[in-house]
């Protein structure tokens, strides 16, 4: 499939306006396919000589395609491009007739049939160039239009769109006109739902999911619709434009590829938001978060939208920073920052080091294949970072002045960065175009390190090492012992400081722990002096505030990456602490990396029993701590650690036996797979068991667990039968993106190298095949789930070098494999201390 170009957009951009789409879909024809009939009204403009351009469209058959009532070749469709020859200045219209294929994959239209009791349903995901999958389209985002939409669907379904939708007979649904849109942005959702309606600010709201998930989304609706009202009001409070779409439609559609999407008027997010099973306060604030995230592009990205890929960070960093914001504010998540700083953070951090890093807004993105590589940790968690030092830096109050400004000038049309800026600028007398170049357009995590040096008076003064080139504002917490509680610090004072410091800081006697960037208001690595890095070995858990806390441990984190703290270390610390932790971020973060990367990674296999002994005794103090119901949340964390460090089966063997954990939680489907999960790996189960569970809960989710049982299985069978289906057999019997990350999830394991040793050299030519046949969400999940992480070794590393170098990989998976290769080549250098 061809690419778009930059350059082709922009020139495609200079000769057309694009003023209206019809689009009519059948989705009654059969299972494999629907119809799709499109209608475009657009001009050349004038001065133009005849010319010519081309349309995007991909379909399974082009029946007939008119320009301007005169018909066109079908034949000429080229890959995804329709030529579009001898253009004359004026208004055109052209018409395509085509059927299309309904995707397994989140690409485009897909279609997914409920094995709960066999309902399908299909939704759109056009995003970022996935329009011409479902209809014909000048596929880019400065060519918004109008759009009307009618679908015909099944009897007994219902169809949601970007507008009010209304049943006008023979299954026929029309949707509401829209306000210019980005083709990206059109969708369509339909089948049985099941909805919760209700009306708020006179516009109508409705949450909807799939009929066999009804009761669990009833049993929430409350919570997400509170939710959702909160965080609209409190944007029509900070932003002068209303609300410009005519209602607010939120649909948790299944096998989702992203966490939700941004639709005007119909977000879509995975229905794994609607919890069968029991879940923490965390999980439930993220799904506030990312409410409050996709209610922000409503503004940040559908009234005003970026020009050209370059500058998604406009859409994602904006709608990062205030989800967060918004729901601190708002709902009854008051700390969502700790969880973004100790683990969205870190995603950021991760990226930013890598060879793949880019600048926050990069100057060139050649082609839509090369922007949908910049969807990751810069564009999201350090453009929200750089956001949240803005704020810091500016004030809220120009702040949104700026964001005002540049809704009144764009409104329903396109910007850029240099857009962006010059309406911030507009708000203040800082130089905010040299913050840009100093944030945005340079890559890399600068690191802060504080020198205390002693005066003759027997007081101390700061001065902070940056290494980096940014400016930060930023606050010093200085901490000292709790004289009336052993063990315990509290905060002498809080300095504000701007680095680069001019000359040392006077900070009076010497603090037990001198914490640079607390409150987290910057992005950069934090390290400790001497003294400090004792504190924190001693009395990390003894910090009061758990954003604090979040900082200190993100900062081990980073030194045991950077080879700096033994994983040892790190292990030795978390097992002092984390037993006396009551925040369920701070909690599940530092044991999933304990776990993931320390021990299944940073370590040798020859440790790796002794950490994960470690970890077992973590969390039975952990579930022995809340044994009286106190924080259920955090025992929930605890037992599902437990279960995934198990070496041995009898404890969790009997738990899945007698249905419960002693004391609790009941066992529900997700802990009963997670626990059968785990047997399988340690061979404590078996194909029966698994069909015995499967029968037990046969929904999608169960169907996912059973595939990742089924690989997980230490049986050379049962290993080849998993592969085939991932990278042989997709052609037949197409395994959904879901079902294919479940098997590649089950598939590698630490305790099973022997096993799948073969596989590995295997790995790489299999994954550029099923990278190449089935598009870049397969590709992305074959680079991330199904990449044998768990060989940390010299020959390995060759072997992905090699790929890298001579193999082609497509632009989805080179991107992941790079990615993973630097992760690799940094467990080595860890493991060599």
């Amino acid at each position: 499939m061809s690419v778009l170009t930059r350059d082709e957009a922009q020139i495609r951009a200079q000769l057309l306006d694009v003023h209206h789409y019809s689009v009519d879909l059948d989705l009654t024809v059969g299972e494999d396919t629907f119809d799709s009939l499109t209608a475009i009204r657009f001009t050349v403009r004038a001065g133009q000589d005849v010319t010519d351009t081309f349309v995007e469209l991909k379909p399974a058959q082009l029946r007939s395609v008119t320009l301007d009532g005169q018909p066109i070749d079908p034949d000429g469709l080229a890959e995804n491009r329709l030529p579009l020859k001898n253009l004359t200045p004026g208004e055109h219209e052209l018409r395509v007739d085509a059927s299309m294929r309904y995707s397994r994959t989140g690409e485009g239209m897909h279609r997914f049939t409920d094995p709960a009791d066999g309902e399908s349903y299909v939704y759109t995901q056009l995003f970022l160039d996935d329009v011409q999958r479902v209809f014909a389209a000048f596929d880019q985002p400065d060519l918004k239009a109008v759009f009307d939409l009618t679908v015909k669907a099944p009897e007994g379904w219902t169809v949601l769109a970007n507008g009010v939708t209304e049943h006008t007979g023979d299954g026929v649904w029309k949707a509401a006109t829209t306000p210019r849109i980005s083709t990206y942005l059109a969708a369509v959702a339909a089948g049985p739902w099941h909805s919760v309606r209700t009306e708020h600010r006179g516009l109508p709201f409705g949450i909807h999911c799939r009929r066999s998930l009804a009761p669990y989304l009833d049993a929430d609706a409350d919570e997400i619709l509170d939710v959702t009202r909160a965080c609209f009001d409190r944007y029509h409070e900070k932003f002068d434009e209303p609300y410009p779409f005519d209602s607010y439609d939120q649909t948790f559609v299944p096998e989702f590829n992203a966490g939700a999407m941004e639709n005007p008027g119909l977000v879509t997010f995975s229905d794994e938001f609607v919890f069968r099973s029991a879940v923490t306060d965390t999980e439930r604030q993220t799904r506030a978060v990312v409410v409050a995230h996709e209610m922000a592009h409503m503004w940040f990205g559908n009234v005003v939208t970026l020009k050209w890929w370059d500058d998604i960070w406009l859409n994602e960093s904006f709608a990062e920073y205030m989800g967060y914001q918004i729901a601190t504010e708002v709902t009854r998540f008051t700390d969502t920052w700790t969880e973004f700083g100790v683990s969205r953070k870190a995603w950021g951090y991760d990226a930013d080091q890598r060879p793949s890093t880019h600048p926050v807004a990069p100057e060139a993105v050649d082609d839509t294949a090369s922007a949908l590589l910049n969807f990751d940790g810069i564009s999201y968690a350090k453009g929200a970072s750089a956001l949240r030092q803005l704020v810091a830096w500016l004030g809220e109050k120009d702040f949104l002045a700026g964001i005002n400004t540049h809704f009144a000038r764009h409104r329903f049309a396109n910007a850029a960065l240099a857009d962006f800026i010059d309406s911030l600028a507009s708000a203040t007398d800082r130089d905010v175009h040299a913050w840009a170049d100093a944030w945005l357009r340079t890559t890399g995590v600068d690191t802060l390190t504080p020198r205390v040096t002693p005066a003759a008076d027997g007081t101390c003064a700061l001065t902070v090492d940056h290494h980096g080139s940014r400016p930060h504002r930023i606050a010093a917490g200085l901490y000292d012992p709790d004289l009336t509680d052993e063990g315990r610090l509290t905060l002498r004072t809080r300095l504000d400081l701007d680095v680069p410091l001019g000359e040392p800081h006077p900070i009076g006697k010497r603090p037990a722990l001198l914490l640079l960037n607390d409150g987290d208001l910057t992005y950069a690595k934090v390290r400790f002096d001497a003294d400090s890095f004792r504190t924190v070995r001693d009395h990390l858990s003894g910090l009061p505030d758990p954003l604090t806390r979040a900082i200190v441990w993100n900062a081990l984190r980073d030194a045991v990456r950077d080879g700096e703290l033994p994983p040892t270390a790190y292990l030795d610390t978390a097992r002092a602490h984390l037993p006396h932790e009551t925040d369920l971020a701070l909690a599940e973060a530092v044991l999933a990396f304990a776990r993931v990367h320390i021990a299944d990674r940073y370590l040798t296999p020859e440790q790796r029993p002794a950490a994960l002994a470690t970890l077992a005794d973590l969390c039975r103090d952990l579930i022995r701590r809340t044994e009286d119901g106190d924080n259920p949340g955090l025992r929930l964390i605890a037992v599902r650690q437990f279960i995934d460090v198990a070496a041995h089966p009898d404890t969790i063997a009997a738990w899945l036996a007698d249905g419960t954990v002693p004391g609790g939680p009941e066992l529900d489907p997700e802990l009963r797979w997670r626990v059968l999960a785990r047997l399988a790996v340690l061979g404590a189960t078996d194909e029966a068991a698994i069909a015995a569970e499967l029968q037990r809960d046969p929904s999608a989710t169960g169907h996912e667990g059973a595939a990742r049982c089924r690989a997980a299985l230490p049986d050379p069978d049962a290993k080849r039968a998993a592969w085939e289906a991932m990278f042989t057999d997709d052609e037949s019997a197409d395994l959904s993106n879901y079902l294919f990350a479940a098997t590649a999830q089950g598939f590698w394991q630490p305790e099973q190298a022997d096993l799948v040793r073969d596989y590995v050299p295997r790995y790489y030519d299999a994954a550029v095949a099923v990278a190449a046949r089935r598009g870049p969400a397969i590709a992305r999940a074959a680079g991330h789930w199904a990449f044998p992480a768990h060989a940390v070794d010299a020959g390995h590393l060759s072997l992905g070098q090699a790929c890298l170098s001579d193999g082609d990989p497509t632009p989805a998976l080179r991107r992941r494999l790079v990615d993973q290769l630097d992760d690799l080549a940094r467990a080595l250098r860890v493991r060599e201390g």
